[in-house]
């Protein structure tokens, strides 16, 4: 997705429009809820309408808050219920293009040729950036289309450049100067806007190929390159797929496809380098077989080898019970440590905080929390780590929610180990 100075410039006209949008659709999402909401009190509905209407909300405002929600809507230990299932719709459900943006959409894609001999104009699976379509191509393979939506990256580009100046302004405040807040909005606008990139996505998709095939039976589609287009991606389409319903399974079941799915994430993170951050229930399935499917490679973000050997240190001294190393890590992860920074301080936090994390299961630890606890401890001290840790802890982010209802017991920092020992003899 390269594009050249002129193209990446924002003119004035594109923030105030985008900025129009977002003040428009919360203000018709917020009058829709409260007539819904004045109509239950004469029905007597005990429906949560904030939930009902969170998922709409989100879909009005573009694709940047979609893909806000799809995290969120992994995360029952932090929201209700009813918001994370209305939310998970925007994992896969997303309102799906018109027939007419589709038949432009390929049009663009295929202007001198048409690889199919079969096209389902009812999308399979709809996201934020793209609407999935089964197809079969002249030699009769079933394929799967994945076509970008218009207008998508432009839309990301302005709401990415808002978001950057308002985390300027957080900069500004008393006691959040030190923290690169900027440099972690615009580092994951980039990674979360190359998700348009469906060239991008054919290369993340066979080096995931390369690096998962094989291990701990996960599957990953083939891009086709000579059936895909601008805008086009097309893969092997998978038959079969199951989602990932823990109330299907036995549960030594459900311990091994945790730990199979662990295997393969703690190989990203630690050996690979090559992140998967979007594992969502709308990228994760099983096979007939058993094999867990891993599906959409938009968001996959290479980690800096220096970031990836400090990333897979932290995490073994924590899962080691060695704090003080912990802190050590962090330390020497930090770009710059200003003068009159309380590193005696910061070390004694972040003591605290692995040592009251260090042993706990799945279903004791929440990443949230120990996140949000570890910024704390860097704010207050005014030491920062480097932006990038902000990746792979998004990753498991995403993750740990499913993590959480297949095997509340699972020992996420033992299991890491064996992978962490080969990383870093590496």
């Amino acid at each position: 997705m390269p594009r050249t100075a002129a193209q990446e410039r924002i003119r004035p006209h594109q923030v105030v429009l985008r900025l129009a949008h977002w003040a428009g659709a919360t203000a018709w999402h917020l009058g829709l809820g409260l007539v819904e909401a004045a109509r239950d009190r004469i029905t007597g509905a005990t429906t949560d309408v904030a939930a009902r209407r969170v998922g709409s909300w989100a879909t009005g405002l573009g694709p940047t808050f979609v893909k806000g929600g799809q995290l969120l809507g992994t995360r029952r230990d932090v929201l209700p219920d009813a918001w994370c299932a209305r939310l998970s719709a925007l994992h896969d459900r997303v309102r799906p293009m018109s027939r007419a943006q589709a038949v432009t959409a390929l049009a663009h894609a295929y202007p001198d040729r048409w690889p199919f001999a079969r096209f389902d104009w009812t999308p399979h699976a709809c996201g934020s950036i793209a609407c999935v379509y089964r197809a079969e191509l002249r030699d009769g393979r079933p394929v799967a289309v994945k076509l970008r939506r218009p207008r998508v990256d432009r839309r990301m580009r302005v709401d990415f450049a808002l978001l950057a100046h308002g985390a300027t302004i957080v900069q500004a405040l008393p006691g959040m100067r030190r923290l690169p807040a900027r440099r972690m909005v615009e580092q994951v606008g980039v990674a979360v806007r190359r998700q348009a990139d469906l060239d991008h996505e054919a290369d993340a998709l066979v080096e995931l190929r390369r690096n998962l095939g094989g291990r701990g039976r996960f599957v990953v589609p083939r891009p086709i390159a000579e059936a895909s287009g601008n805008g086009a991606l097309v893969m092997d389409f998978i038959e079969g797929l199951a989602r990932f319903e823990p109330g299907d399974f036995t549960r030594e079941q459900r311990r091994d496809i945790v730990r199979r799915v662990l295997g393969g994430v703690y190989r990203m993170l630690f050996i690979d380098g090559y992140v998967h951050c979007d594992m969502h229930p709308g990228n994760l399935y099983l096979a007939p077989g058993g094999e867990v499917v891993l599906l959409d490679a938009g968001f996959v973000v290479r980690l800096p080898a220096g970031v990836r050997r400090l990333f897979a240190e932290f995490f073994l001294d924590m899962a080691t019970g060695r704090a003080e190393e912990c802190a050590e890590v962090v330390l020497r992860s930090a770009e710059h440590v200003p003068p009159g920074s309380d590193v005696a301080g910061f070390r004694r936090g972040v003591v605290e905080l692995v040592r009251a994390a260090h042993g706990q299961t799945a279903g004791r630890f929440r990443l949230a929390p120990f996140a949000t606890r570890l910024f704390d401890v860097q704010r207050r001290s005014g030491i920062s780590a480097a932006p990038e840790f902000v990746f792979p802890l998004v990753s498991l982010l995403v993750l740990e929610g499913m993590i959480n209802d297949f095997d509340v017991d699972v020992d996420f920092q033992a299991e890491a180990v064996p992978t962490l020992l080969q990383a870093l003899r590496a």
